[in-house]
């Protein structure tokens, strides 16, 4: 006779327990506590223990996910200032243009944002491996995409194959930082619609 087997049905894969699931909900408010953490107090002065309070949850929570400051700033830096750059494509420089102006208010205007991104320039020449991966990925990725919108218009014949890509990249983001960050001026729709004619203008 045919022996029965006893367990004949595959069992299914069991779900890892405790620690070794991340949950999402977890990173985010660790990130928002990092974030916030900074705003506060600075880059220098901020710990890896005060983030962990701040988020409610254990040190251990936070290492399972980046082994240093360094690398969760760089992580989660990166991650969030890629994913709010995007390159406008309407057909239009000049609408494109303005689209961007739109993105770099609407980021630049952050409270956290409006708070972190002095101390974080003060600290780059302090913190060579933060400056470099800042450098590297963020600040590349934006000009990137703002390279993006640019020789769009000039395959449209918008602006001149021999436009000097390097000094239009530096007007485009600028002029916005200025009267945001550092002047903490007014830049209203307004403003927006005269500082959009205006780089129009130059780069034409």
């Amino acid at each position: 006779m045919r022996r029965k087997r006893i367990n004949e049905k595959k069992s299914k894969p069991r779900t890892p327990s405790g620690a070794a699931v991340m949950q999402k909900s977890v990173t985010q408010a660790i990130e928002r506590a990092m974030f916030e953490e900074w705003a506060k107090v600075g880059y220098s002065a901020f710990t890896i223990e005060a983030v962990a309070k701040r988020a409610g949850v254990g040190k251990a929570a936070i290492y399972r996910r980046w082994p240093s400051k360094l690398a969760m700033v760089n992580d989660c830096v990166t991650r969030v200032g890629t994913d709010l750059i995007t390159s406008p494509n309407t057909g239009n420089l000049h609408s494109d243009i303005r689209l961007m102006l739109e993105q770099l208010r609407r980021i630049l205007r952050h409270p956290l944002v409006t708070r972190i991104l002095p101390d974080l320039h003060a600290e780059l020449p302090r913190t060579p491996e933060l400056a470099s991966h800042i450098r590297s990925a963020v600040q590349a990725q934006r000009r990137s995409s703002a390279e993006t919108v640019l020789r769009n218009a000039m395959s449209r014949k918008e602006l001149a194959a021999d436009l000097d890509i390097d000094l239009a990249l530096d007007a485009l983001g600028s002029i916005i930082y200025w009267r945001i960050i550092v002047t903490k001026k007014r830049a209203d729709n307004a403003y927006l619609d005269r500082l959009t004619a205006f780089i129009v203008k130059g780069l034409k």
